[in-house]
């Protein structure tokens, strides 16, 4: 099975590209709920993952800025804990399965390594839970 059948694309993605602030991560982060998201640099490369955490311990390192101080905080000073791996579009299902199973969303980037877009955990298992419900749904039927 191709990966791509998996693919949330990069435009329905919420991502935070390096020239952003830290406030104005915080606040993509907040509007849409997620405590982690793809950093992505000006050309659209794959850089890493920004969590929650990371933005929390950046903050208390800097004394809890304002919201005036973390417009003047590059995103890129924020040290990052653990970055998701990607996979290439070309990975085969094995490859996505190990890292779908260590990590929340997997980074998926093309041959020139940039992001296309990301497979999400929820999906892969959504997925898997289908198929098996089907081959289940078979087996009862022939019996």
């Amino acid at each position: 099975m191709n990966i791509l059948f998996f693919l949330t694309p990069k435009s329905e993605v919420a991502f935070v590209r390096q020239d952003d602030t830290l406030y104005q991560a915080l606040e993509k982060m907040e509007r849409h709920g997620y405590s982690a998201v793809p950093l992505l640099s000006v050309d659209g490369r794959y850089i890493g993952t920004l969590t929650d955490g990371d933005v929390l311990w950046g903050l208390k390192s800097r004394g809890f800025p304002g919201r005036r101080e973390m417009e003047g905080i590059s995103v890129m000073e924020i040290k990052r804990q653990y970055d998701n791996r990607p996979v290439s579009a070309n990975e085969n299902i094995e490859g996505l399965l190990e890292k779908v199973a260590v990590q929340n969303f997997v980074p998926v980037v093309d041959d020139d390594k940039i992001f296309i877009g990301i497979v999400t955990r929820r999906d892969v298992i959504q997925h898997l839970t289908r198929q098996r419900q089907e081959t289940n749904m078979r087996k009862a039927v022939a019996r």
